[in-house]
């Protein structure tokens, strides 16, 4: 049996999870998450716990097992607490500005560089090189924070550019002199 697959979720007060025709739906504090599960996959909503049963012992059953058990958790995490991503610029001139819901970046490019988040996600700027992305869902929140990290990724020459607050930007010598 899956190690992930077949630990039981205890919900916290004020989260109800519902299971109806393969749809997942937790409701929180915070708001309410929808995901499909697989038919092969089993999901037990007793009380206050939450698990999950498989079909048969395929392998590809198997870790569909550990992913919907993960990825509730993941639910039953966002609709109480929440995720959050920070990111940071670095480099000279770099900075970010808030412009109503958008977002609009100075990066080195010879223009503006404009971001909408999605509706879902609330984005943060408590210094103009420092960036605070949060939201319910998970994936949602690290792809916003990919895709800012992508307009201009981390160099390793000079370790200009986007990177995650935790990231290392492993360094590179540059050019020595001759002779």
């Amino acid at each position: 049996m899956s190690r992930i697959g077949k630990k039981i979720i205890s919900l916290p007060k004020g989260v109800t999870v519902t299971s109806k025709d393969g749809l997942l739906t937790v409701k929180g504090p915070k708001g309410q998450l929808e995901r499909h599960v697989a038919p092969e996959i089993g999901v037990n909503v007793e009380g206050e716990t939450l698990s999950f049963t498989r079909s048969s012992d395929d392998r590809r059953i198997r870790a569909l097992h550990g992913l919907t058990r993960a990825l509730a958790n993941n639910m039953v995490e966002g609709v109480t607490n929440g995720f959050t991503k920070k990111l940071e610029l670095v480099g000279v001139g770099y900075k970010a500005e808030k412009r109503g819901r958008w977002i609009q970046f100075a990066l080195g490019y010879s223009h503006p560089v404009v971001f909408v988040p999605p509706a879902e996600i609330t984005v943060d700027i408590p210094a103009p090189t420092q960036v605070t992305i949060n939201g319910i869902d998970k994936q949602l929140v690290g792809a916003v924070a990919a895709k800012i990290r992508s307009i201009r990724p981390p160099e390793p020459y000079k370790g200009k550019g986007v990177k995650y607050a935790d990231e290392t930007i492993i360094r590179k010598a540059g050019k020595t002199a001759g002779k």
